[in-house]
């Protein structure tokens, strides 16, 4: 089964970049674009009933849809039009996508956004890949030379996902995928001085960090030979590493693993503030 790309829109300018940069990868990577919107029946709007209010949504997401449809016109598009929730809508639409792809506010509302909110919830729970992209995010930034930054994390089956992820999207866009690992010494060390003599003598842990990222690279080294690689091996949280290297990146991908709490789902700290802070659209992959 062929797997649509979906984009998610709301009529905001970042739901419209969405859009747009869901149209530029369907077309990369030959597959159908799927467009989504959720709405609610407004009962205050008493001159208007349902079928009425239906259709002004409707049209609005045709508006946006066209334009997409005249810079494609190879591309294959349909709309889904869904009364109800837009987490249950988006959910259930990101379970049939290849990757779901929705608008972001960025600095200050992401906070809010990933909070609990409708964004906070589909990217926690869904099984798929969610892209988050940024209003103004434009054709120009996938231009040649900006790399695809991956983080990558433990050993190879902890992040075959993510890593499978980065390279599909550098082998569509002709580009470099940069791997980023962040490693920080383990809390025996800081209490024990005799430990830390020990590492030095061996030449301390960013060997091992090497070794560990090289091997985790190499299955997708040999699936996808005509995609080049840069290892970006760094002591230092795993947030500000990947911010670090993200300064020339086209995209960004981190992996997560969704935590229950009182409060509803989390995404984890690294990309929370990744997607807080990174200028470039970034892909949150689920570890598999």
């Amino acid at each position: 089964m062929t797997r649509p790309i979906t984009a998610g829109v709301d009529g905001t300018e970042a739901s419209l970049a969405a859009l747009g940069w869901a149209g530029r990868e369907a077309v990369r990577r030959g597959l159908p674009l799927r467009v989504v919107h959720a709405w609610r029946y407004a009962e205050s709007l008493a001159t208007a009933d349902r079928d009425t209010q239906h259709g002004w949504v409707s049209e609005g997401v045709a508006e946006a849809v066209r334009s997409v449809a005249e810079r494609h016109p190879e591309l294959a598009v349909s709309v889904d039009v869904l009364e109800g929730g837009a987490a249950v809508a988006l959910a259930d639409a990101a379970a049939a996508a290849e990757m779901l792809v929705l608008g972001s506010h960025g600095h200050g509302a992401m906070v809010g956004f990933l909070l609990g909110s409708v964004g906070q919830q589909v990217i926690a729970e869904t099984a798929r890949p969610v892209v988050l992209v940024r209003a103004g995010d434009r054709p120009a930034a996938e231009a040649g030379g900006r790399d695809v930054v991956v983080g990558q994390h433990g050993g190879p089956e902890d992040s075959a996902g993510v890593l499978r992820f980065a390279f599909e999207t550098a082998a569509a866009r002709g580009a470099t995928v940069r791997a980023v690992r962040a490693w920080t010494l383990p809390p025996v060390f800081a209490y024990s001085p005799g430990s830390l003599k020990l590492l030095d003598d061996v030449g301390g842990l960013e060997p091992f960090e090497k070794k560990a990222l090289a091997e985790a690279l190499q299955p997708w080294r040999e699936r996808f030979p005509g995609v080049p690689v840069a290892e970006h091996v760094e002591m230092g949280s795993a947030g500000q590493v990947l911010l670090a290297a993200a300064g020339r990146a086209q995209l960004m991908v981190v992996g997560r693993r969704s935590h229950r709490t009182a409060v509803g789902a989390r995404i984890g700290s690294v990309a929370h503030g990744v997607l807080h802070h990174a200028a470039c659209p970034v892909a949150v992959v689920p570890h598999e």
